[in-house]
């Protein structure tokens, strides 16, 4: 019989399920969203609503590739 003690399961808050759950369809890849970076960028510094579903759902998930594209829109917005 083994007498190592059992670590408790980690208990997740209801936020950490609802990003786990959420829907990302139409699904983007990483190097998907950098091909398409460029453009949306340019429309959001612009003021031009996206309307790039796939991106905004991307984004919405992928903290990587949100930061990039803030720093970019942010980069574009200063000129």
């Amino acid at each position: 019989m083994n007498q190592t003690p059992q670590r408790p399961p980690e208990v997740l808050s209801d936020a950490s399920v609802d990003e786990l759950l959420r829907d990302t369809t139409p699904w983007l890849s990483c190097e998907e969203c950098f091909e398409r970076m460029d453009a949306y960028a340019e429309a959001v510094a612009r003021g031009l609503s996206a309307h790039d579903q796939a991106m905004d759902r991307h984004l919405g998930a992928c903290p990587a590739c949100d930061e990039e594209a803030r720093s970019l829109i942010e980069l574009l917005q200063a000129d």
